[in-house]
């Protein structure tokens, strides 16, 4: 069974020979890695016979992004960002801080309107992107777009960003007009730009990942009526967007989600990323009772807390436990919550990985014996 045929079971909730896998990691920890056992990115994920492959997706082409003298730079969306190096036992890793939001200081729905630097789709070249999923298509991978962590299909992350984290929040209370503008905005570009890239991948595509985060490490950020209010349009969009081009949609979200989980299967989620096992309400198995055979569920395996402090055998048991509470009867893709991070041991990942080969694939025999 290849990774194709594998994942495809698995999300029409049916047991394939194995459970299926992804891996995400931080850039500091892939260049750790690349360091440690001489290879390239790919090498290590074929050799470890991994599903899931992400496209770089279109290339930017848009006006220069201006630079500043103190090293910040402006991202696509106007925003002055800067690189913060934060060192680490196992190495560096680096995140561009966000140094300005450029409307932190509106008061008006006219000024968000008039603000001058929302970007367009026609800044991208998409011409690639066909070859791009053939490439991996022809491996008999699963094809996944992401986009960067600046640009992501989203709604609140960039609001976030152009307005600031605590001015967004405040505004859906005080100022629900102005906050809808700048979502208006948001949502408008990423429904051009989504659709022109379905349109280039020319039915090639097989899952959009769509990041935003709705919960922190022990709550919702937001009340579910105010996620009606302001983000289930949205949403709703991208959705019925790449379920028109047979695509299906999987939901990145940090934190304690539960009450949430409900309102995006309702707007047609396939895939719930990140199962972020220290957040309250995200307990694999009571999700799997209740929303099973509805939604499938990626990720699990801690990052914060078992991967770079547990024990190798610390791991094992997780993936085990993941695997016992998520896959029977499809539904699972192995994965670890987020991006495994330059602190965490190689070792730790060494037994990550044996876990998913060894343990996933019982899963499947189990369920050919009966």
């Amino acid at each position: 069974m290849n990774s194709r045929e594998r994942t495809f079971l698995a999300l029409n909730f049916e047991q394939p020979d194995r459970v299926p896998v992804d891996f995400w990691m931080s850039k500091g920890f892939k260049r750790k890695l690349e360091s440690a056992l001489g290879v390239t990115e790919d090498m290590f994920l074929d050799s470890h016979d991994i599903d899931f492959r992400y496209i770089a997706g279109p290339r930017y082409i848009g006006p220069p992004l201006q630079n500043f003298s103190d090293g910040s730079s402006d991202d696509l969306w106007g925003v002055r960002r800067k690189t913060v190096v934060v060192p680490t036992d196992g190495g560096a890793e680096s995140y561009e801080e966000v140094v300005e939001s450029p409307l932190a200081s509106a008061t008006t729905v006219e000024e968000v309107l008039d603000y001058g630097h929302w970007p367009s789709a026609d800044w991208f070249d998409y011409s690639d992107i066909e070859a791009q999923c053939e490439r991996i298509r022809k491996q008999e991978r699963v094809v996944v777009f992401m986009g960067d962590r600046l640009n992501r299909v989203s709604q609140l992350k960039p609001a976030m960003y152009i307005r600031g984290i605590e001015a967004i929040f405040v505004d859906m209370g005080s100022n629900p007009d102005l906050a809808k503008a700048i979502l208006s905005n948001i949502r408008g570009f990423y429904r051009s730009y989504a659709e022109r890239i379905f349109d280039a991948a020319k039915g090639k595509m097989d899952i959009l990942l769509t990041g935003d985060d709705f919960g922190a490490q022990d709550r919702p950020l937001i009340s579910p009526t105010m996620w009606l209010d302001f983000l289930g349009e949205g949403f709703t969009e991208y959705v019925g967007i790449a379920k028109g081009y047979g695509i299906r949609v999987m939901h990145h979200t940090c934190g304690a989600v539960r009450p949430f989980i409900p309102l995006m299967i309702e707007r047609g989620l396939d895939i719930l990323q990140s199962l972020q096992p220290e957040a309250p309400g995200m307990e694999p198995r009571e999700l799997k009772a209740v929303f099973g055979g509805r939604l499938a569920f990626h990720g699990g395996i801690s990052i914060q807390r078992t991967l770079p402090f547990g024990t190798a055998e610390d791991v094992r048991r997780e993936v085990e436990d993941r695997i016992q509470a998520l896959a029977p009867r499809g539904g699972y893709i192995l994965c670890t919550s987020h991006n495994i991070q330059a602190d965490t041991p190689l070792q730790n990942v060494n037994a990550l990985l044996s876990a998913y080969k060894d343990c996933g694939r019982a899963v499947g025999n189990r369920s050919k014996g009966h």
